[in-house]
């Protein structure tokens, strides 16, 4: 396993690291439905014992419960600790409306309630969210700079960034790394943003590699016919025709190739995520142990070039 370092950071993340957006339970607007915090624990842990280095959440996943729950797992944790990244810019009301909001002041009690739920003096790597609103953009990206300087986190990214807006957070303090949404079903930021990262030494973490599970091998026509209402993917495109097919066709053939490797789809998935130079590491989302046993493959397992000239010809194909 070859680990990374991340941007201008001294991080050097392993290819894999832990999502913890599903772990937040069900009971906001994007939940994955219910989930078992013994379950997260226990599948943070296999996680950690398979060589991954680093977990990733935010405040508004669970509306706060993911940090709570990553911070549980950690505490209980033997081994090596993780370095730790989470995330700002969404903040919620009483009743559990999710807001949208970058001012400093919002940022600075963010960050603050964020080092209590994840029981940490210094967050590893502090992120902005998503650019909401735009004209706040600066001003947020400033919050995090001072936030820096103060030690309250040690490294500042951005997520769901495009080019423009990584060029007006440059102007104001260096972008440690970016967030964007990395797959075969989502390949967007291929045509101008990762040019401009790699270019511009920002490292880049890949979020939902798999397509949100459509990539795994394990989710078929009927099984997403039967996802919970309130399991956000209902309301995902990607899980709707006419794009449901063609992204199980994907999978069908990440699965042929995972094959002839005894690896599975999942694997597969990610080792063509990896493969892009302009890729520190990518983000597994998991909820139990077994889950963990499905991907921890593609921590070492690489395509070759024919293999990966082979997906994409499918890809451009379809």
């Amino acid at each position: 396993m070859q680990n990374k370092r991340l941007g201008n950071s001294d991080m050097f993340l392993s290819p894999l690291g832990i999502g913890a957006w599903a772990i937040g339970g069900a009971g906001w607007a994007f939940s994955w439905s219910s989930q078992d915090d013994r379950d997260s624990v226990k599948a943070i842990h296999a996680a950690l014992d398979a060589g991954m280095n680093w977990i990733d959440t935010a405040a508004v996943y669970g509306l706060g419960h993911s940090e709570v729950v990553v911070a549980q797992a950690l505490k209980d944790y033997s081994g090596r600790k993780p370095f730790v990244f989470t995330k700002c810019g969404r903040n919620w009301t009483s009743d559990r409306v999710i807001t949208k909001d970058l001012r400093a002041a919002s940022i600075r009690q963010e960050c603050e309630d964020s080092l209590k739920r994840l029981q940490v003096e210094t967050i590893d790597l502090y992120q902005i969210h998503w650019p909401e609103p735009d004209e706040s953009v600066e001003e947020g990206w400033s919050a995090l700079a001072e936030l820096q300087k103060e030690g309250k986190v040690r490294w500042i990214g951005v997520s769901n960034f495009n080019v423009q807006q990584l060029k007006r957070a440059q102007a104001i303090a260096q972008v440690t790394s970016l967030q964007p949404p990395y797959s075969l079903v989502r390949p967007e930021v291929e045509t101008e943003v990762l040019p401009h990262v790699l270019q511009n030494q920002i490292g880049v973490l890949a979020y939902s590699p798999m397509g949100s599970g459509l990539l795994t091998g394990a989710m078929t026509r009927e099984r997403v016919t039967n996802l919970p209402q309130d399991d956000w993917r209902v309301r995902n495109p990607q899980f709707q025709e006419p794009l449901l097919s063609r992204n199980l066709k994907i999978a069908d053939k990440l699965s042929e190739i995972g094959a002839r490797h005894n690896r599975t789809a999942a694997e597969v998935a990610l080792a063509w995520v990896l493969h892009q130079p302009a890729i520190t590491a990518a983000i597994v989302g998991i909820r139990t142990p077994e889950q963990v046993a499905g991907v921890r493959g593609a921590l070492e397992f690489r395509l070759s070039d024919s293999e990966f000239a082979e997906i994409e010809g499918f890809r451009h194909a379809g």
